[in-house]
């Protein structure tokens, strides 16, 4: 099995601006951005974000209200949507990989990905594997190597909770490498990456699984050596010299990417108004100073290619979490 993101996935989707923006369907009124967590964090930030930035497109008649709906990981705003806000054209749901994963493992009970419009995604943190700057491991396969011999020989540290995004990503990059029981690779769970990063750097734990971004304030001091990032081509900037596993053999992919969904039965020609503005702001200079100002990596799809996108991602992780035992 393989968690290969289709690099057509990944280009960013063709514009048709201009003409495309003059269609039948214009917002009107208050336009919401639904963040399904409490203020602060990724969903808020994507909703806050990109509502300053429609408004100063003036893709928006006025302002993005967002509306925080906190609660079973996204589970009570996806609920929401579908039972309560079905036809409303005029609001945007924040979403990201954790939302797919929680859709893969059947978190959302009897809930599923055909239930909304799959918008468009308008950034990511690429995920990493990091260790100490005295790690023995010296470059990803040493450590794939290591796992190969013994799966409980190397120790992994994250954020998020067994069977979340962090502890995929290790999953993933073992699994191409041919890694045999999974479960077996040691995953210590953390309240967040930098509590996580520093039992690593402080020698308890072996390696880091986590986002770029949340890496930062260790790879500028020296004390965290990235092994990989799960990217198909290397970062631009600062992260240049990082390389990718799939440079080193282990074909790899792991962006936590930021976008939106939409109720079902919207139609037609709201859902594409909101697809090209995505496209638009995406494309925009005043959102690459956005993603730059904080951290966010380039990743865009959108319209019926989002919605495949968003829908092998499910399928991959639903059957990696199979066979590793997260669910049956």
């Amino acid at each position: 099995m393989s968690m290969k993101t289709p690099l057509k996935l990944l280009a960013a989707a063709s514009l048709t601006l201009g003409t495309s923006m003059a269609m039948a369907f214009e917002p009107e009124g208050k336009v919401e951005c639904l963040a399904p967590a409490d203020p602060g964090g990724g969903w808020d930030f994507t909703c806050r974000s990109v509502g300053n930035v429609m408004e100063e497109l003036d893709l928006v008649p006025g302002s993005v209200q967002t509306i925080n709906m906190a609660g079973a990981g996204g589970g009570v705003a996806y609920a929401h949507t579908v039972s309560k806000r079905a036809g409303d054209d005029q609001l945007l749901i924040a979403a990201s990989t954790a939302t797919t994963t929680r859709l893969a493992q059947g978190q959302f009970q009897g809930l599923d990905a055909d239930m909304v419009n799959w918008i468009g995604a308008v950034g990511a943190d690429y995920g990493i594997i990091a260790v100490s700057k005295d790690s023995e491991y010296k470059d990803l396969p040493s450590l794939m190597n290591a796992l190969k011999e013994d799966p409980r020989s190397v120790k992994f540290a994250g954020g998020s909770a067994k069977g979340g995004w962090d502890h995929l990503k290790v999953l993933i990059a073992a699994n191409s490498a041919g890694v045999d029981n999974l479960p077996r690779i040691p995953y210590l769970s953390y309240n967040n990456g930098g509590e996580a990063m520093t039992q690593v750097v402080g020698g308890h734990v072996d390696a880091f699984t986590g986002d770029i971004t949340e890496a930062q304030g260790f790879m500028e001091s020296g004390d965290l050596r990235v092994l990989a990032v799960l990217s198909d081509e290397r970062l631009p900037g600062e992260f240049s010299d990082i390389p990718t596993a799939k440079e080193q053999g282990i074909d790899a992919v792991g962006p936590n990417w930021r976008g939106f969904y939409m109720p079902a039965d919207i139609p037609d020609d709201a859902k594409q108004y909101w697809v090209n503005a995505v496209d638009e702001l995406y494309q925009s200079e005043e959102w690459k100073q956005v993603m730059q100002n904080n951290g966010l990596m380039p990743f865009h799809v959108s319209g019926p290619e989002f919605e495949e996108f968003v829908k092998q991602q499910i399928n991959d992780i639903e059957s990696l979490s199979k066979d590793i035992g997260l669910i049956k």
